[in-house]
């Protein structure tokens, strides 16, 4: 599937320094240094086409996209591959709500999401791949799974034993008595009978009548969830064989510290007797005037909603920036409000001759991002010298400036 279109980012000049990236890794439940490396893997879980795209999905792949910045700047290459899980129950589910074709709905919310990360200045990953194009991967890696005798059969349907992996619950770090509640709740069945385990994670369900099948060695069927981001990755990201670990990040919300991540990582390891990432990245959940933003609440703000009312999508990015990537934020009007009062601010200052020196603060926005992408603390620092220039200081060029906003934080004024 054909991604959006790639963006022109500046060089910035060799006098900057770049410290080593730091990210809080799930798996280690700390900040940790990331290899420096001439070229890092990194696999980021797409959407699921029936809602997009939302605030949540923005922060989400905003944080990625900085993340894939700040590496690039460094003179480092970034294989950035995404899916889209353009099969799955919610979208059939939503499609017969609606009364439309579940092929038609997943294209129009795949249109719009590739427009709004457009919008947004998102960089575009290398490989954008729907799970429906992947199928003859999503059966391979599950053919390697029922090979290394990690799955057995509940009636037609095939479930993956988790306990295979004897590091299973070491990226997530949940009880068992969390597990199993958060898995009923985000597409688990952990009391279906005949499973030998709760948590055991369905990999191929069996065609079931009016829903579309795709053939396989095991009869008619599409995925369950997990199995696809594993097969889209290892395939796409080539990792070598002797690399003790496949990819150097996964990405996505927090929501799929369990089952999603911890469950393809599993699998992951069952097919190829390798760990799966370096660092499991998790972005934080978006609410709304004190609530948690959900589609069964029915308050989800959408990001081409906002654009079309007028709102500049730097704005949109500023807005999020302001808050670190990593917490959850509450998000109100007001919050948009003052980032697009901010945002015209920051272009007045930039369209000056004469401004506040400007090497200082780009330093220091690298810094901040170089530490557990400190966003909040880099606007700050952008802050500061938009107070400094208004008060008269000199010394700074606006348009090396302008080109660090852009290549660092994906402000394009």
């Amino acid at each position: 599937m054909r991604a959006w279109p790639d963006l022109y980012i500046p060089r910035l000049p060799a006098r900057f320094t770049f410290p080593q990236l730091s990210l809080f890794n799930t798996a280690a439940q700390k900040v940790e240094l990331l290899e420096q490396k001439s070229l890092y893997r990194m696999y980021v879980c797409g959407i699921t086409p029936y809602d997009a795209t939302h605030l949540g999905h923005a922060a989400t792949y905003l944080t990625f996209d900085l993340i894939n910045r700040y590496l690039r700047a460094t003179g480092a290459e970034v294989d950035f591959v995404q899916n889209i899980t353009d099969i799955d129950d919610p979208l059939l589910e939503r499609a017969t709500r609606d009364g439309v074709d579940w092929q038609v709905l997943a294209q129009s919310q795949i249109d719009l999401f590739k427009g709004d990360m457009t919008d947004l200045h998102v960089i575009p990953p290398k490989n954008y791949v729907g799970v429906v194009e992947a199928m003859p991967l999503v059966v391979d890696a599950v053919q390697s799974l029922k090979v290394a005798g990690t799955t057995y059969e509940v009636g037609s349907d095939i479930y993956y034993r988790v306990h295979s992996d004897s590091e299973f619950g070491q990226r997530s770090h949940y009880s068992q008595e969390k597990m199993l509640e958060i898995f009923a709740e985000r597409g688990g069945d952990p009391k279906k009978p005949g499973k030998e385990d709760p948590l055991d994670a369905l990999v191929w369900l069996a065609q079931r009548d009016g829903e579309p099948g795709w053939p396989s060695p095991f009869g008619s069927g599409r995925p369950g969830w997990h199995i696809e981001c594993c097969a889209i990755a290892l395939h796409y990201l080539n990792p070598a064989a002797s690399d003790e670990y496949a990819i150097d990040i996964q990405g996505g919300g927090n929501d799929l510290i369990f089952p999603h991540h911890e469950m393809s990582a599993a699998q992951s390891r069952s097919m190829r007797n390798q760990k799966f990432a370096r660092m499991y990245v998790h972005a934080g959940m978006i609410g709304l005037n004190g609530e948690k933003m959900s589609k069964s609440l029915g308050n989800l703000v959408f990001v081409s909603t906002l654009i079309a009312s007028g709102v500049n999508p730097a704005a949109i990015r500023w807005a999020l920036m302001g808050h670190h990537y990593a917490d959850d934020l509450m998000w109100s009007d007001e919050i948009i409000r003052e980032a697009e009062k901010e945002i015209e601010e920051l272009q007045l200052c930039l369209a000056r001759m004469e401004v506040a020196p400007t090497d200082s603060v780009i330093q220091e926005i690298i810094e901040s991002l170089s530490k557990n992408l400190d966003t909040p603390r880099a606007i700050s620092a952008i802050r500061t010298w938009m107070k400094e220039t208004d008060v008269g200081k000199t010394g700074g060029v606006a348009g090396e400036l302008g080109r660090a906003l852009d290549t660092l934080l994906g402000i394009a004024l």
